[in-house]
């Protein structure tokens, strides 16, 4: 017989209750539940799908022991609600692992983020796909958190087909319980991580309950993921819902955990094919099914370029012959169907589900927007890791003369030129009325936030053997642009802005580098200012408000623990400006 051993509850082993849905699987307690229905999310704190009861299964603890009665202490163990931030954020070195444990057997945390698992385990050794599916959240309330989802993240990463994954969704929802609990459990993985980002942008910036209900959702996510044998089998399911998990997990300020799990999510599209070009690893796919790649694969690749950008590691997605214009604006299957042909001249099975419904939204009106979108970014990506992630990650310079800079500084001045106009205006009227798009609108804001940023580094460079120094018009120029994005973000999106921790973290590093920057100035720009203080050059005065500006808007959104090593450690840089 085995030693029973105690379980200890955590406070947030309470959401694991749901409204009323049927008892377990024989054989398994019948948990305690409540006919009180759960109210959609994002109206006011009761809105909330807050715990009822504990069930007899939650807990958080991972070692053996036989099943039997517990008892849930009267009062938990308060959890951390944040974990602590990046030790990058001081800026003051290019790498993170400052103790390498060459000869060391202990474990050593990356970045000091994410001591915890981000993954609680909630689950039984037994309780199998049901287990998940008896967590799931209310029919109206997941409507509303995909309508979220489709609203605030799909436009900055368009990769699910939103058409499919209606009909997928409303297909499973339409089944019985019981039949529910033999459907893939990928799509529950997809489904709940869907789930989870939406309710990060439900509410405001911070906020604990809205917190653990978004973190419980994508441990659901990582079950099913697990309970599909996720590490040996793969699909495109599987991979969309490892890319949003990673996201989910930048924004719970895990960003250690996302590295770590993005480089299984890397592997596991090597291993799919996915960095291949689909004419050639996959000819007989369909076009919107290659096409469907193509996006998923530039998903994956730019989550890796501009998070090993933010971390200074070496980037992953590095082996593709996926071409950019290969996506191209060729709509195919997609296009309405007209008396059972497609209107680009290929017959069409008459008796197909698409002909059939007289599906009105087959091609979305915003779908050639996304794709330039997606080809921008994707463009941006492949410069930005030849030029800055690979040079960095072996500590080499990224430029080796004052020369090469300024053709490098240039090549990205050209890319930018290349893109459409929409994607990189900043004129305060032109982005007021983006305001009436606000998918075009994230889309402008996270594409001159990213470009912006690696202008910044290139101007910033340094390499005192080949005469390269800190161009500081150039540094504070494109800092300056890349913090108006966060700015027009906060002023038109601000509840998004609060969310999405890549663009927090490139703004915290924007506004320290103008301010370590502005520390270090004596004297003004201008050599028809020679003898006057640097505070009446405009330029510095400008940029001293900007990071002023920036530390303002972080505060508010910043969790407690990452103030100790992001705003702490600008408003330090900002007192060093002694002018």
């Amino acid at each position: 017989m085995k030693r029973q051993s105690p379980c200890k509850y955590s406070e947030v082993a309470n959401l694991i209750a749901t409204t009323d849905g049927p008892a377990r699987h024989a054989g398994r307690a019948k948990r305690a539940t409540s006919n009180k229905p759960v109210s959609a999310l994002g109206i006011d704190a009761q809105a909330l799908p807050l715990p009822i009861q504990v069930p007899a299964h939650a807990h958080t603890h991972t070692h053996t022991h036989t099943p039997g009665p517990h008892t849930v202490p009267p009062t938990p163990a308060p959890r951390s609600q944040y974990r602590s931030g990046s030790l990058s954020s001081t800026g003051s070195s290019p790498f993170l692992l400052s103790n390498i444990p060459f000869s060391n057997h202990t474990t050593s945390p990356f970045f000091g983020l994410g001591s915890d698992h981000p993954f609680s385990n909630y689950w039984t050794s037994r309780g199998g796909l049901a287990e998940v599916i008896g967590v799931l959240p209310a029919k109206d309330q997941a409507d509303i958190l995909v309508a979220k989802y489709f609203d605030a993240v799909d436009p900055v990463y368009p990769m699910v087909h939103r058409r499919n994954f209606y009909a997928d969704y409303d297909r499973f929802w339409s089944l019985p319980h019981a039949e529910k609990q033999t459907a893939d459990p990928v799509l529950l993985a997809l489904h709940f991580v869907v789930y989870a980002m939406a309710t990060q942008f439900i509410g405001p910036p911070v906020d604990y309950k809205r917190s653990e209900i978004a973190e419980f959702y994508v441990s659901a996510s990582q079950q099913a993921l697990r309970l599909s044998s996720y590490l040996s089998r793969t699909s495109v399911r599987t991979l969309q819902a490892m890319v949003l998990i990673c996201y989910f997990l930048m924004n719970d300020n895990h960003a250690s955990d996302a590295w770590a799990f993005g480089g299984v999510l890397v592997r596991q599209s090597y291993a799919m094919g996915l960095h291949r070009d689909p004419d050639i690893i996959v000819p007989r796919c369909s076009l919107s099914d290659k096409q469907q790649r193509r996006k998923l694969w530039q998903a994956v690749f730019f989550q890796d370029t501009f998070l090993t950008v933010l971390l200074k590691l070496p980037p992953t997605a590095t082996f593709s012959d996926v071409r950019v214009d290969s996506l191209t604006d060729e709509l195919g299957d997609y296009l309405p169907k007209i008396n059972g042909s497609a209107t680009n001249g290929t017959s069409v099975n008459p008796m197909s589900i698409s002909n059939i419904a007289q599906v009105t939204d087959i091609f979305p009106t915003y779908e050639l927007q996304d794709r330039q979108y997606i080809r921008s970014m994707w463009h941006m990506a492949n410069l930005v890791q030849r030029t800055v992630c690979t040079p960095r990650s072996l500590g080499t310079p990224i430029i080796r003369s004052p020369e090469e800079k300024t053709a490098l500084v240039n090549q990205y001045h050209q890319l930018l030129d290349s893109f459409p106009p929409l994607l990189t205006t900043s004129e305060d009227g032109a982005i007021q009325d983006l305001a009436s798009n606000p998918r075009l609108l994230r889309q402008n804001l996270f594409m001159r936030s990213n470009f912006w940023h690696c202008v910044m580094i290139i101007q910033a460079e340094e390499y005192d053997d080949g005469g390269v120094s800190c161009d500081i018009r150039g540094a504070l120029e494109g800092a300056r642009n890349a913090l108006l994005a966060f700015f027009h973000f906060w002023e038109y999106l601000r509840i998004d802005a609060g969310v999405w921790w890549v663009f927090q973290h490139r703004a915290f590093e924007e506004a320290l580098l103008m301010a370590r920057i502005l520390g270090t100035q004596e004297k003004p720009l201008s050599p028809n200012e020679t003898g006057m203080s640097p505070a009446s050059d405009t330029l510095f005065i400008a940029a001293r408000e900007d990071a002023k500006h920036c530390l303002a808007i972080l505060d508010m959104v910043s969790a407690p623990e990452v103030q100790k090593t992001r705003t702490d450690v600008l408003r330090t840089a900002l007192a060093d400006i002694n002018w």
